[in-house]
């Protein structure tokens, strides 16, 4: 076992004896492509979407300088036809950019260190391959000449030389250079019998990256038939769920929200782990990026991104092209290459069907609250701040000023054009009401009654705030909602919770452009 050719299979061993959730069938789709046109695998996911877990299972299970049998005993992958048939049956190279990146005290020094110490490695493990002292891909040639061996390449993080080194084309165009020899030469075929990289953005419009052009690629927009491995599946965390005493719908309402074609409900893994880990409901996503990242982007404010942001926080899709964007994070010239770059880091979802983007949980929409505090978008971030005044105008039942909040939130955030019937009037109130997401859990038409009541407020357990029952109506009146949420019954279904229950009507009036409310207690 090597630093750099055949680790082992240590790093699986580690994840398989903490909380793991089975995905070794992706093996089997992988043994698929040996040897084959399509043997080069690129997969972009967001920071702590599992990708060096993948990665060093797929390690575990190819190195043939270990037997790796038992750590797969009883996963999925096990008890497919080819688990036997190339299991610890290859020479793997394994090569963590971000590693060499974090060694090196001069970046500007990484392609050549990268490959002097892998040539060094091999040398050790093929003294009867001719030297090489200078390039990795005529090393391996050398070697699969000597010996026959082909290799599978195993690349973590391979963009991150391009993100940590964004502006240094000569050290671009060299690393440039090094994948050409490996994976678009007329060596490869004889010296690789397999490639599988990470990397965060997809490689296919990095301008001279024609070195990548042979690699298929499972994005955050296309993950074809990888889409079941991004995250963890629904079926995933309820099993989790159930096993932890862990509340699903809290998991779902934090964790889900990104969706395929084929997977309509994934869930963020890292913060599902470490949710079951802590046993609490919370935050994670800070632990793995800061809201800093996010509010760059923000700043930008190309063609309007802050009314579309806005849109989103109340809960509203966004309708987004997704073909301009260059796939770096340096070119960005519209809203939509923004928000498209937002897909790719985990920061939005994207839907297939009506080609538009939205924040897919609780805990990412936390993020996105978090950056517009800070960002330069001072009027926006006076509104976040003045939902804290609306809860508390709510709880004291001060029905004009909750008016004129909501007023204030739809004159300063929304579009004409889209502020146009009572599905936007809910946007808006969920916008206005960002406050109570640290205080309260947030249920769009809940079945209550005889109906469903529009939005509901519940107070998060052992809490002993009131419940919150919004009703919204479009060119009626206040009054009418109220009579509407006492005439359907729907405080009925929170009988025996405890709670005190307010009544909230609210109606906007297209020809006046005004917003009225009525607070009530609710009486039995």
């Amino acid at each position: 076992m090597g630093r750099y050719i055949n680790l082992g299979n240590a790093g699986f061993s580690s994840v398989r004896k903490g909380l793991y959730v089975d995905k070794s069938e992706m093996i089997a789709f992988i043994n698929k492509t040996l040897g084959t046109t399509d043997k080069l695998t690129c997969v972009s996911r967001p920071r702590r979407f599992g990708k060096s877990f993948a990665a060093k299972m797929l390690a575990a299970y190819y190195d043939k300088s270990c037997d790796s049998r038992e750590l797969f005993q009883g996963l999925d992958i096990a008890g497919c036809s080819s688990f036997e048939t190339y299991l610890n049956q290859f020479y793997v190279i394994y090569l963590d950019i971000t590693w060499f990146i974090s060694t090196l005290g001069n970046i500007k020094e990484t392609v050549k260190y990268l490959q002097k110490e892998v040539i060094k490695e091999l040398q050790e493990v093929f003294p009867t391959a001719r030297p090489e002292c200078n390039s990795l891909p005529v090393m391996l040639a050398n070697v699969n000449e000597a010996t026959g061996d082909k290799f599978i390449i195993i690349i973590d993080e391979w963009d991150a030389l391009f993100r940590e080194a964004k502006d240094d084309v000569d050290l671009q165009k060299e690393y440039i250079q090094l994948l050409r020899g490996l994976f678009k030469s007329s060596q490869t075929d004889k010296m690789i019998e397999a490639a599988y990289i990470t990397g965060i953005l997809p490689i296919k419009k990095y301008g001279t990256q024609s070195a990548l052009t042979d690699f298929r690629e499972y994005t955050m927009l296309q993950p074809k038939k990888l889409a079941k491995y991004v995250g963890f599946t629904e079926k995933e965390v309820i099993n989790l769920c159930e096993e932890y005493s862990m509340d699903f719908e809290e998991m779902k309402k934090w964790y889900d929200g990104y969706s395929f074609n084929r997977v309509k409900s994934v869930y963020s893994p890292n913060s599902v782990i470490e949710a079951i880990k802590t046993e609490e409901i919370s935050n994670y996503w800070t632990e793995t990026e800061t809201y800093e990242s996010l509010k760059v982007y923000i700043d930008m404010d190309e063609d309007g991104l802050k009314e579309t942001i806005i849109q989103m926080l109340g809960g509203a899709s966004c309708p987004i092209d997704i073909g301009t964007f260059q796939n770096d994070m340096t070119s960005i010239q519209s809203k939509d290459d923004v928000l498209t770059l937002l897909v790719h880091l985990g920061y939005l979802a994207y839907d297939f069907a009506a080609k538009s983007v939205f924040i897919p949980n609780e805990e990412v929409r936390q993020e996105f609250i978090r950056a517009v505090k800070a960002s330069r978008h001072t009027e926006v971030a006076k509104m976040i701040l003045a939902s804290d005044q609306l809860l508390r105008d709510t709880l004291s039942m001060n029905d004009d000023q909750v008016a004129k909040a909501i007023q204030a939130a739809h004159s300063a955030g929304t579009a004409p054009i889209f502020y146009n019937n009572e599905q936007a009037l809910r946007s808006v109130i969920r916008f206005a009401y960002i406050s109570c997401i640290d205080k309260f859990q947030e249920i769009q038409e809940l079945p209550a009654g005889t109906g469903y009541a529009d939005v509901v407020y519940l107070p998060k357990r052992g809490s002993d705030m009131p419940i919150l029952v919004i009703e919204l109506k479009w060119n009626k009146d206040a009054e009418s909602a109220i009579e509407q949420i006492k005439n359907r019954n729907y405080p009925q279904v929170f009988d025996g919770c405890g709670n005190d229950i307010l009544l909230v009507g609210i109606n906007y009036d297209d020809k006046t452009k005004t917003h009225t409310c009525v607070i009530e207690k609710y009486r039995k």
